[in-house]
């Protein structure tokens, strides 16, 4: 048998059915709810006298998308999430004062591992490949399968390889990385594939880097991204791993079942060397209409937004915080600072970054992701021009009529100080 992919290696593992030739049934490990696209399902599953789910303890739920509720509509789809949970024993749910960005939240938990199978009603599921795991976002139906029987169908994985190689410059971040392969193989360019990302630059990053990679997988089409565990992922789940293995060697070992044999089949492999990779942003209304920030420098925004399921992490604060420091944001912005989760928050607190960040002129919010969508929590007015950590520019995203653009959260930090789009280079100390 040819050499097998991670994604072909977790199909392997997980098969139940292969109903037709290209069409596979897996089992799950994990599946994750939130209160804007579980309600349906759940109210779906009840009108067939099937108000159940397969295994309580591999079902994760969380409110995150507009939390508090703002009117009576996201109410209700909180309590309908609230009251499933409650009903079929569903132990970890998050609702309002332990809730946190659903990307963020669950693998901070722990609830992601090397080779498991991940589905969630929400299109950046693939963020939890970082871990070497195959996730996916699905729709509806799926996902009331999923919940009901414990098993999903997917295509079979044809998978795109990245290797990137070089040392990252300064100013230079996981978002910025992305944007770039987004940018060199279009919006359409992974449709229906995996994105397995290799090489040094992969390796010199946190789990929190690799996740904002893999976050954004889906804005090139795919179906999921994926990077290899090794010591970096063991030490990250350690806290919860520790009473499974003997030592974090044994686990990197145990863990190195998923990584790609050095003989296995890729649709394409891109080999580029990002050692002169430039700070980016978009422009446009699609995630592949990319320029260099010097290429941007001087475009006004009116707001900047920090968070998300992207880029909403402690590092990511960290990483803006360096550039705010003792600077204050430009007259006629409005900076907006969403933690991802609360741990992210008190962590934040800790270490002074949200004084930093309140000092600076920041409007610090509980965690959610309702400006990410345009639901709550910093909406653009039409007109209107954002520099954004979050994963999507699309017309209207953030609001109607407005325009995002996306990059890294120092140059957002930087670009909030400036006024307009800017190099963050330009003010750390």
């Amino acid at each position: 048998m040819p050499g097998r992919t991670i994604a072909q290696k977790i199909f392997d593992s997980h098969k139940v059915d292969q109903p037709f030739s290209d069409t596979w049934v897996l089992k799950l490990d994990r599946v994750f709810c939130h209160e804007i696209t579980t309600p349906t399902a759940i109210t779906d599953l009840q009108s067939k006298n099937c108000d159940r789910v397969f295994d309580p303890s591999k079902i994760k739920a969380v409110i995150d998308h507009v939390t508090p509720a703002k009117d009576s509509k996201t109410a209700l789809q909180g309590k309908i999430l609230r009251d499933w949970a409650r009903r079929n024993k569903i132990k970890d749910f998050f609702d309002i004062g332990s809730n946190g960005v659903c990307h963020a939240i669950f693998p901070e938990k722990g609830f992601v591992r090397p080779g498991f199978t991940v589905i969630m009603g929400d299109s950046h599921t693939c963020t939890h490949g970082a871990f070497g795991a195959f996730a996916a976002g699905v729709g509806t139906t799926d996902l009331e399968v999923g919940i009901l029987k414990g098993v999903c169908s997917f295509r079979a994985p044809s998978t795109i390889k990245f290797e990137l190689s070089g040392k990252l410059p300064e100013g230079v971040y996981a978002k910025d990385v992305i944007l770039h392969i987004i940018n060199k193989i279009g919006v359409n360019g992974a449709t229906d594939k995996v994105m397995e990302f290799s090489g040094p630059v992969i390796d010199s990053l946190s789990m929190e880097g690799r996740m904002t990679i893999c976050n954004m997988a889906v804005e090139a089409g795919a179906t999921s991204g994926i990077c290899a565990p090794d010591m970096v992922t063991v030490e990250y789940l350690w806290t919860f791993i520790k009473d499974e293995f003997s030592s974090k060697e044994a686990a990197l070992e145990a863990y190195s079942q998923w990584k790609s044999d050095p003989d296995a089949q890729y649709e394409t492999v891109y080999k580029w060397d990002l050692s002169g990779l430039e700070p980016l942003s978009t422009f446009g209304y699609k995630p592949d209409q990319v320029k260099t920030v010097r290429e941007m420098e001087g475009t006004k925004v009116d707001q900047v937004y920090i968070g998300s399921c992207t880029n909403g992490r402690i590092e990511d604060l960290r990483e803006a915080a360096k550039v705010l420091k003792g600077n204050h944001i430009a007259d006629g912005v409005r900076g907006i600072l969403a933690p991802a989760t609360p741990a992210v928050y008190s962590k934040a607190l800790e270490e002074g970054i949200i004084k930093i960040f309140m000092d600076a002129g920041f409007c610090v919010t509980n965690p959610t992701c309702g400006a990410c969508l345009g639901m709550s929590n910093g909406v653009l007015a039409e007109g209107e021009v954002c520099a954004s950590t979050t994963n999507r520019n699309f017309n209207g995203r953030m609001g109607k009529g407005g325009m995002v653009h996306l990059m890294s959260p120092a140059t957002a930090a930087a670009t909030a100080v400036k006024g307009s789009i800017t190099n963050s280079i330009l003010f750390k100390k």
